[in-house]
């Protein structure tokens, strides 16, 4: 099948030829960002304090909320055609979006960073297996410019081709494998019933931990309708992205926490790549390890789609310029803790996409239009604003109830309410 053209803008409505996604094609997409490297670390920041129980039921929890919302918000995209960030135009106005768009781009370049800094570190701890110490290849600055280079790439190409060619024919395969030997090796050589009835030291409350659970399904809802926006039908959209990132992700981030707990009970990164990579000969920790250039062509591909509707640039130079400043960053800034980086995240974007959804899906009834045109929407941006005040409120004086959640769902209730309002409002003066 001949793949369509990659060239589009940001800010315009995709073509009905350009939309070509199905259920199987953004399962294999969200299936595959499901998995990773960091999924892994998440798990096993969640696992001293919750122990294995524990710790599977955050992330059960967690990522069943999350992929609702994240396979919900790729309907927007589907819907509109749009980007995600020319989607918020929609719903907080055409000046509006542009914070959420900065605030996107940020995150998105910390992101990309970030994964190339554990594909890094991933990458030089297998080659310290096979070549001998002071080897080029075992050389940290060789191998960020390598996975900077190959994420760079991927971005610039875009995801019509990487998802069509790649992840759809061969990609998802060798991803099942990977992750169904790291399974059967812990079957193989954990006591897991032993590791389940062992309840965790308590120094991370469940619904912290839910909260960074969540926190990863939640850090791709500002860029999943760059991608859900190709998609043919929003049902299938649905479907494929929800279900293929709740299979991924609690599979891997689950076997973060049971190998943590069962080979590296230190917690340290490079203690649980050692652990990964006595599998399978480190065959599988390499293939997810080569998967995880996808999270990075994701981010330095919305990154650069999100700098779109900001400048009048095309995508393909603003990846460009993206993922070579991610590449720099990654050279020069060590890997620290991303929980209270995670905990951001969710603290601005669960109160926003609580507005989103409702303003879409009850208050627009999933039409794409705006009219009047407007610059603001002070309706959409009061209630952001308050729920993100909502959430660092629980956060600092009630982490034992959890942030998400309240915040999300008070941010859509005023969302409800002052859209009613805004919305007589305008219609009053029509009238007169």
């Amino acid at each position: 099948m001949a793949i369509p053209s990659n060239t589009y803008s940001p800010g315009v409505a995709i073509s009905t030829a350009q939309r070509v996604f199905g259920a199987r094609d953004m399962f294999s997409l969200w299936f595959s960002l499901g998995v990773g490297l960091m999924v892994l670390q998440l798990g096993s920041i969640l696992a001293p304090g919750l122990g294995l129980a524990g710790g599977v039921g955050a992330i059960l929890l967690g990522t069943a909320v999350g992929m609702l919302l994240l396979g919900s918000v790729a309907v927007i995209g589907t819907d509109t055609g749009l980007s995600s960030m020319s989607a918020l135009k929609l719903s907080l106005g055409s000046q509006g979006a542009v914070l959420p768009a900065l605030l996107n781009l940020l995150q998105l370049v910390g992101w990309g960073a970030f994964e190339i800094i554990v594909m890094r570190d991933a990458a030089s701890l297998l080659a310290g297996k096979v070549f001998a110490e002071g080897s080029v290849l075992t050389s940290p600055i060789l191998w960020t410019l390598f996975f900077g280079a190959l994420a760079t790439l991927l971005a610039v190409t875009g995801p019509l081709t990487f998802v069509r060619r790649v992840l759809r024919k061969w990609g998802i395969w060798l991803l099942l494998g990977a992750c169904a030997w790291l399974t059967w090796n812990l079957f193989d050589k954990a006591d897991l019933g032993a590791l389940w009835a062992r309840a965790g030291d308590g120094s991370l409350p469940f619904a912290l931990g839910f909260d960074i659970a969540i926190a990863m399904p939640l850090s791709w809802l500002p860029l999943i309708a760059d991608y859900s926006r190709f998609g043919k039908a929003a049902g299938r959209v649905f479907a494929g992205t929800a279900v293929g990132f709740f299979c991924g992700n609690v599979w891997l981030m689950s076997l973060g926490v049971a190998y943590t707990l069962a080979f590296a009970p230190s917690g340290e990164m490079n203690a649980l790549l050692l652990a990964l990579a006595g599998a399978g000969l480190g065959i599988p920790l390499l293939l997810i390890l080569l998967d995880e250039s996808e999270n990075a062509f994701a981010d330095i591909h919305s990154a650069a789609v999100s700098s779109g509707t900001l400048v009048a640039l095309k995508v393909e130079h603003l990846a460009l310029a993206i993922g070579a400043l991610c590449t720099l960053i990654a050279l020069f800034a060590p890997l620290a803790e991303y929980q209270n980086f995670l905990l951001l995240i969710g603290s601005v974007f669960a109160p926003l996409f609580g507005v989103v959804l409702v303003d879409h899906f009850i208050l627009r009834r999933r039409r794409a239009e705006l009219a009047p045109r407007v610059g603001l929407r002070w309706d959409t941006l009061i209630a952001w604003f308050c729920g993100a005040a909502v959430y660092h409120l629980l956060a600092h004086f009630a982490p034992e109830i959890g942030a998400t959640l309240p915040a999300l769902l008070l941010a859509g209730g005023l969302q409800f309410v002052l859209g009613k309002v805004a919305g007589a409002s305008a219609a009053l003066r029509t009238a007169e």
